[in-house]
């Protein structure tokens, strides 16, 4: 009886032979984005059958297809975008990017407390969970609690201590905030360092 690994890999199999006509890099590209969407939904799903799940990405002979079909109508080497089944690729970023994105928005807040280490501090943050979310580097459960720490939770300890503290700007208060910036570095650096870990190569 074939394993899961086994249906899997006859399944990619399928899709190469298929995709014969794509370039090596579209293929390779295609075959990745397909196993990566398997693999994530199996994290989401454990429960569903590994036929279901591939059931669900469509039959090989589709979605090679569309993938040639694509290929066909757009430049040479350009990824092809959706399709029927096939998870479109997404940023090519090196995943320490977003991973000193996130942890740098604090220090650069710390180090310019005022114009415009905020704004640049909160530019950095977005721009993070932005590559965090769109990297091939994490499942979707590891994207998720990667920015409730690092941006969800952050924003809202800042919002309050600012509702609870008024806004002011004595030296007294700026004291304070800086160090409770250095203490919700702590969480941040802590969860990008859990990211950097468990990245997928």
């Amino acid at each position: 009886m074939k394993t899961s690994a086994d249906l899997v890999r006859d399944y990619l199999s399928a899709v190469e032979r298929e995709t014969s006509a794509l370039p090596a890099d579209r293929r390779q590209e295609l075959l990745a984005d397909l196993a990566e969407h398997v693999e994530v939904t199996r994290a989401e799903r454990p429960d569903a059958a590994i036929g279901e799940v591939l059931a669900e990405l469509g039959d090989p002979r589709t979605i090679a297809a569309t993938a040639l079909a694509e290929a066909g109508n757009g430049a040479a080497g350009v990824p092809a975008r959706g399709g029927a089944g096939a998870p479109a690729r997404r940023g090519k970023v090196h995943p320490l990017a977003p991973l000193l994105m996130l942890t740098l928005s604090v220090p650069f807040i710390i180090v310019f407390p005022h114009h415009p280490g905020p704004l640049f501090g909160v530019l950095f943050r977005i721009t993070g969970a932005v590559l965090l979310c769109t990297s091939v580097h994490w499942t979707a459960v590891q994207k998720t609690t990667g920015v409730l720490l690092t941006v969800v939770l952050p924003t809202v300890l800042f919002t309050t201590w600012n509702l609870a503290n008024g806004n002011t700007s004595s030296a007294a208060p700026t004291l304070v905030s800086t160090l409770a910036n250095l203490a919700m570095l702590v969480p941040i650096a802590g969860t990008a360092a859990w990211l950097w870990r468990v990245r997928r190569a």
